[in-house]
């Protein structure tokens, strides 16, 4: 196969909102008000073959699929199955197929770790530090911490050498304990890390809910942490942020949207075959149509979807001269839209980072380009 692919990844809700756990702070739990006639969401045998189908014939060399929720090990074993069977059906000669999970990790067992690592998932796992941090929102239906749950399926996955990094959710129980979070990660023997910033809006004062984080809170996290990835040179650990924006500091481009020129680097498939611009814009809104009613690709390639992509470029005109913009690049527009803002919330979080770190990411550019060098690439 050849040629520029129409879309290339696709995060996947089987199991839309449902969820065996519940997070004191998660923002996709209201989305199962979308869908009120059935408490119960499950992807269907018929929209999952009409989906892969459709997707595999758009992305070219390379189909990347993200399986999310809620939870989505909700769907069980046997929809995962029948995903992987329809991915080599309809898969063209040479034509290379991705595929991660994104758990809280509770209801890994032998047999979901010995298919995980038959089929080369990557696994990510929600984990928000020690015990006494990660349980404060960590909750089950019934109020029970669910901390020694995930760290048995992160043993099944390692006992399988399952492929899996770590999403920490950055609130404001974690967030003043850069340290420890980091330290504790570390002892675990976790060396692929994600942190993402907890925002959302309290739909009675339309400020900042009391779980989400200041923009003080996270820069302070993110200096902490940076100095200890580079405490001894060269980093030995992945952080999936501060790689993607060395990145960019070594060819001007980042890998993830958060700090990419432009969104649309993927759609959202709901349960049902819903299609939605991002997992952050679930809403009437960005509703862009539904696969079994009208091509994928009609729907990638409509107004709306190139309406949704042009939205960020705009929010940064406004950033003027910012010498932080080519590292940042407005960051994430929920963090614009959330409050309705003029600025990304985050704003001065990323220049405390910035001004802190500048030295260390031109040192680590240098490292890089002398690597390459040496390789003669």
């Amino acid at each position: 196969m050849s040629g520029e692919p129409t879309l290339s990844s696709v995060l996947v809700k089987p199991v839309s909102a449902d969820c065996n756990l519940a997070c004191g702070y998660c923002f996709y739990s209201p989305k199962a008000a979308l869908y009120p006639e059935t408490g119960r969401h499950r992807m269907g045998d018929g929209v999952l073959r009409e989906f892969i189908s459709q997707f595999m014939a758009l992305s070219g060399d390379r189909a990347a699929f993200c399986w999310q929720g809620g939870e989505p090990t909700l769907a069980g074993l046997d929809f995962y199955r029948r995903a992987v069977e329809y991915q080599s059906l309809f898969g063209a000669p040479g034509q290379a197929v991705e595929n991660s999970l994104q758990t809280n990790g509770t209801l890994i067992d032998e047999a979901w770790a010995r298919f995980l690592r038959r089929y080369r998932f990557l696994v990510g796992v929600s984990l928000d530090g020690p015990p006494e941090l990660h349980d404060h929102y960590r909750r089950d239906h019934a109020g029970r911490p669910s901390h020694e749950r995930v760290m048995r399926g992160i043993g099944w996955l390692r006992r399988h050498e399952v492929d899996f990094n770590i999403l920490v959710l950055l609130n404001r129980v974690n967030v003043d304990h850069p340290k420890e979070v980091y330290d504790f990660l570390l002892s675990q023997g976790f060396r692929f890390l994600q942190f993402i910033p907890c925002l959302e809006g309290d739909p009675e004062t339309g400020k900042p809910a009391r779980y989400s984080i200041t923009p003080e809170q996270y820069g302070r996290f993110l200096c902490a942490v940076f100095d200890e990835w580079t405490r001894e040179g060269v980093p030995q650990v992945y952080i999936r942020d501060f790689e993607d924006i060395l990145f960019a500091y070594v060819t001007g481009e980042a890998p993830s949207c958060t700090y990419s020129r432009e969104c649309g680097k993927y759609v959202v498939v709901e349960h049902n075959g819903d299609v939605y611009a991002c997992d952050f814009y679930v809403e009437p809104r960005w509703f862009l149509g539904n696969l079994t009613k009208q091509p994928l690709e009609e729907i990638v390639e409509g107004e709306r979807f190139a309406e949704f992509r042009a939205r960020k470029p705009k929010m940064a005109q406004g950033c003027g001269d910012c010498p932080w913009l080519p590292y940042c690049r407005g960051g994430c527009p929920r963090h614009w839209t959330v409050l309705g803002l003029d600025r990304n919330y985050f704003c001065p979080s990323y220049k405390m980072l910035f001004e802190h770190s500048h030295p260390g990411f031109l040192r680590l550019k240098q490292v890089v380009e002398r690597t390459r060098a040496a390789k003669g690439g």
